[in-house]
C-alpha cells in the first residue's frame, strides 16, 4: 500500500494488474503489522510514505520510521513522506519523520491543511525540505526544489492563506483541535459496532478511517453489496492497490446522528450476512437486540 517509484512510469498500467512499471508496491497488512518488510524492497530512489495513512489509518511507530530512515539512508533513496493526518494520532507515534535521528538527511516531509482543516479543494500545504539533504554528489536538494517552486507556482491565492492563518490562531485551531476530536469519537462508534460482531477491523486509531477485512470476498463485491442493501457509499480497498483486494474503507467523517445511523445498518446487515458462519467457527454472532442498541 506503500508505493516506492524510481522514476515516472512509462507503461501505464500494466494489464490490468493495478500496477505500473518502475514502480514497487510496498504491501502492507496484518500480518506485518500495517509496515512493509523492508528486507525484501529493493533499491529506489524515492520513497513515498504517509503516516498516518490512508486508507489503513495506521500510524507508524517510532521504531518503525527508524528502520525507513536506515533503509534510506543504506540505500541513498530520498523518502518523501506526507503526514497530513498527523493531527489525529492519539497515541505517542511520531507526528513528523523529522523526530527521527538522521531523518534530515535523506527525507522530504509535506503536509496540508485539507485533511486538519477541511481545506479540500482550497489547497494550501506546505513542504519541508532540509538543507542537510543531499545527492550523492553532495548538491543540496533545496536548490532544486527551490528553483522548480519559483518557476511553477507563483503562491497560495490571498484568501487561502487567510483561511490558513485563521486555522492557526489561538480560537481556530482550538476550534479544529475540537472537530478533529468529533471524528476520532465517530471513529471509535464505527470500531466499537464492528468488534461487537467480532470481524476483522484495523484502523481508526490514529485516523478517521476504518480498514474492514472480508477474506475471501472481492472488496467491489462487497461494496456492491452493502450499497444495495444498506445505501451506504463505502470504498472498495481494491482501489488502493492489489494489496487492498478483500477490504472496505469506511470514512468517520460526517455528522454524528449519520454515523449512529450508519453503523445501526451495517451492524444489522454484517450480523445478518455473516453471524451463521461466525456460530460455525465457535464464536457466536451475540444478540441481534443487543446489537442494535
Amino acid at each position: 500500500m506503500f508505493p516506492l517509484m524510481n522514476r515516472p512510469s512509462k507503461e501505464g498500467n500494466k494489464r490490468g494488474t493495478g500496477k505500473y512499471g518502475n514502480i514497487i508496491d510496498m504491501n502492507c497488512g496484518p500480518e506485518n503489522n500495517f509496515f512493509p518488510d523492508l528486507s525484501v524492497i529493493p533499491r529506489t530512489d524515492i520513497i513515498f510514505f504517509c503516516s498516518p495513512n490512508n486508507p489503513m489509518g495506521h500510524a507508524a511507530s517510532r521504531q518503525q520510521l527508524k528502520q525507513l530512515v536506515e533503509f534510506a539512508k543504506s540505500n541513498e533513496s530520498i523518502i518523501v513522506y506526507d503526514s497530513s493526518y498527523s493531527a489525529y494520532i492519539r497515541d505517542i507515534s511520531p507526528r513528523s519523520i523529522f523526530e527521527i535521528p538522521g531523518a534530515k538527511e535523506v527525507a522530504i516531509e509535506i503536509s496540508s491543511l485539507s485533511k486538519f482543516a477541511g481545506f479540500t479543494g482550497v489547497r494550501l500545504g506546505w513542504t519541508v525540505v532540509p538543507e542537510e539533504l543531499k545527492y550523492s554528489n553532495g548538491f543540496p536538494v533545496i536548490k532544486d526544489f527551490n528553483r522548480i517552486v519559483c518557476t511553477c507556482f507563483n503562491g497560495a491565492s490571498s484568501i487561502a492563506q487567510a483561511g490558513g492563518l485563521a486555522c492557526l490562531s489561538t480560537n481556530g485551531y482550538q476550534a479544529l483541535c475540537n472537530v478533529i476530536d468529533y471524528y476520532m469519537e465517530n471513529a471509535k462508534i464505527m470500531v466499537d459496532g464492528f468488534e461487537s460482531l467480532d470481524l476483522n477491523v484495523y484502523g481508526g486509531k490514529n485516523a478517521p478511517y476504518i480498514w474492514l477485512h472480508f477474506p475471501g470476498s472481492s472488496s467491489w463485491s462487497v461494496f456492491t453489496e452493502i450499497l444495495k442493501k444498506t445505501n451506504i457509499v463505502t470504498v472498495p480497498g481494491r482501489g488502493f492497490g492489489p494489496a487492498g483486494e478483500g477490504y472496505i474503507r469506511i470514512s468517520a467523517f460526517g455528522q454524528r446522528e449519520h454515523i449512529l445511523e450508519a453503523s445501526r445498518r451495517l451492524k444489522l446487515y454484517l450480523y445478518v450476512q455473516f453471524d451463521f458462519q461466525k456460530d460455525e467457527r465457535g464464536k457466536g454472532g451475540g444478540n441481534l437486540i443487543s446489537i442494535l442498541q
